[in-house]
C-alpha cells in the first residue's frame, strides 16, 4: 500500500489556511509531500506560514520531531493566492467554514480545474459527505477526513465514506493517514459521524446546565474534568472549539436526524447571536481578554 500511496499522492492541496487548514498543511509536509494551501485571503496564508514555522520549531526544540524537520517541511510548503495553482494536486482536502453551501460551491470549482484523477477530501465535521460529493462529477474520489483540533497534535483521524466513494479511494487515504500518524477510526455517513454525534450533545447538555441555573460554569467544567476525567470541561471545550462550530453542528444533528434532543440550547444560541465564539474572538463562555470588564451573559434565573 505504501507504493500505491507514492504513485497516488505526491502532491496535496489544503483550502482555508485557520487553525485547522494550517494544521493538515503543517502535517502533510512533515509527512514528506508536497503541499499547496489556499486561502482567499492573502494575510490569514502569511499567518499560517508564520504560526506553521513556529510550531514545527517549537516540536522540535521539545525533541517531537528532528532539528532537521522544521526547514524541510516548509520548503515543501507553498501559499498559493489562486485557487487555480492547485490544478497540479492529486488530493485536495477542504477546511473552510462548516456551511454546505459554501463547501459545495468549492467543491464544484476544484472539479473543474483538478485532473480527473484527483481526490477531494473534506474536512466536514458533520456535513454528509454524499451530499458534497454529489455538486462534483467524481462521486467515487470524494471522501471525509475529519481531523481532529489541533491537527499536528490530535492522534485522530475520522475517515468518512460517501454512498459512492470507491474501496481504491478509501484504501489512499487510510494509508495517507496512518503515515502522518494518526490512527485511523471509520464512520458511515450519518450526521455528525462518530466523534461529534457523542460529544455535541454532551456540549449541549452542559449549556442547558448552565442555563438553567444548575451550576456555575466553573463548576460544570470541574465536575466533568475530575468526575469524568476529562482534560478539558465541556464548556471549556466548546470555547476551544468555537462556539459557532458547535452551534453549526448542533443544526446539522437536529435537523438531519430529527430529534429534538439535539435542538441547539438558546445560551448556546445567544453567545453567538451576540458574537462571543470562544478563544478565536477572545471571549465566548469564558473571557480570555486580560483585564477585561465585558459583563457575561446571564443563564435563566429559574425555570
Amino acid at each position: 500500500m505504501a507504493n500505491d500511496l507514492e504513485k497516488a499522492i505526491s502532491t496535496i492541496g489544503v483550502i482555508g489556511a485557520g487553525q485547522m487548514g494550517a494544521g493538515i498543511a503543517q502535517l502533510a509536509a512533515t509527512a514528506g509531500f508536497s503541499v499547496l494551501l489556499h486561502d482567499s485571503d492573502s494575510a490569514a496564508l502569511g499567518r499560517a506560514e508564520g504560526i506553521i514555522s513556529a510550531s514545527l520549531r517549537r516540536l522540535a526544540s521539545k525533541g517531537l520531531i528532528s532539528q532537521a524537520v522544521p526547514d524541510e517541511a516548509m520548503k515543501r510548503l507553498k501559499l498559493a493566492s489562486s485557487i487555480q495553482e492547485l490544478h497540479t494536486a492529486d488530493l485536495v482536502i477542504e477546511a473552510i467554514i462548516e456551511s454546505e453551501a459554501i463547501k459545495k460551491k468549492i467543491f464544484i470549482e476544484l472539479d473543474k480545474i483538478l485532473k480527473p484523477s484527483a481526490i477531494l477530501a473534506s474536512n466536514t465535521s458533520s456535513i454528509s459527505i454524499t451530499r458534497l460529493a454529489s455538486a462534483t462529477s467524481r462521486t467515487s474520489q470524494v471522501i471525509g477526513m475529519h481531523f481532529m483540533n489541533p491537527p499536528p497534535i490530535m492522534k485522530l483521524i475520522e475517515i468518512v465514506r460517501g454512498a459512492d466513494t470507491s474501496d481504491e479511494v478509501f484504501a489512499i487515504i487510510k494509508s495517507l493517514s496512518e503515515r502522518m500518524g494518526k490512527t485511523v477510526i471509520c464512520s458511515q455517513d450519518y450526521p455528525g459521524f462518530i466523534v461529534n454525534r457523542i460529544l455535541m450533545p454532551m456540549i449541549n447538555e452542559a449549556f442547558y446546565t448552565l442555563y438553567t441555573g444548575v451550576a456555575t460554569k466553573e463548576d460544570i467544567d470541574t465536575g466533568m474534568k475530575l468526575g469524568t476525567n476529562h482534560p478539558m470541561g465541556p464548556l471549556e471545550l466548546a470555547d476551544f472549539i468555537g462556539l459557532d462550530v458547535c452551534l453549526s453542528i448542533l443544526r446539522v444533528l437536529h435537523n438531519g436526524l430529527g430529534d429534538d434532543k439535539y435542538s441547539p440550547c438558546p445560551l448556546l444560541v445567544q453567545y453567538v447571536d451576540a458574537g462571543r465564539l470562544g478563544r478565536k474572538r477572545g471571549i465566548g463562555v469564558y473571557s480570555y481578554q486580560k483585564g477585561s470588564n465585558a459583563a457575561a451573559l446571564k443563564p435563566r434565573s429559574s425555570l
